[in-house]
């Protein structure tokens, strides 16, 4: 199990052109990696709660400037994410690209995650450096209905356009999500 999380990791850094600072599995890399983002990572709330008492931070980042939030939201771990927000986890930082925790679920439909950061105050209308996508945007693109609901629902902007020009809208119809697609028309924001 532990293997399909690192590859789906990869693939969504491989989508968004992090590559470059993926975490390394050696046995050097990983040991340099904050127990506390490898236990968000995995889902393990009885190692979370341990670490929380003693870890120097909550938002400790690795060599990738990614949170254990992060790496809660990418992987789906509701419950991480929820007791790494309860101890004080901003939503609102990114790593080197300008990723954030709910760009990071949402790009995964993660809906539940995605609801849990938006009432902590993610914002739904950050802009990550590398494309200029949105949450909207990743989960327009991937054609995750739900989310893209949950995003319009909290005020995300369907105006917004990425480096590209295109609109969550334009990237749901190249892609082929007609759902999606017609849904963001019925809700284009005015």
């Amino acid at each position: 199990m532990h293997t399909l999380r690192l590859l789906s990791s990869l693939l969504l850094a491989l989508s968004a052109g992090l590559v470059a600072c993926e975490r390394d599995t050696s046995d050097t890399m990983a040991s340099a990696t904050p127990q506390l983002i490898l236990a968000a990572e995995q889902g393990d709330l009885v190692q979370l709660e341990q670490l929380l008492g003693t870890a120097p931070a909550v938002d400790i980042r690795d060599n990738c400037a990614w949170t254990p939030l992060m790496k809660a939201a990418l992987n789906g771990h509701l419950a991480a994410a929820e007791r790494l927000l309860l101890a004080g986890a901003d939503t609102r930082l990114g790593d080197k690209g300008g990723y954030t925790p709910l760009m990071l679920a949402a790009s995964n439909n993660h809906v539940e995650v995605v609801r849990l950061l938006l009432e902590f105050g993610a914002d739904p209308n950050h802009r990550e450096h590398t494309r200029g996508w949105t949450a909207l945007i990743w989960a327009a693109k991937r054609g995750h209905l739900d989310t893209v609901r949950v995003l319009l629902g909290a005020g995300a902007d369907t105006r917004f356009l990425d480096q590209e020009y295109k609109s969550a809208l334009d990237w749901a119809a190249e892609q082929g999500h007609q759902q999606v697609a017609h849904y963001l028309q019925q809700h284009a924001t005015s």
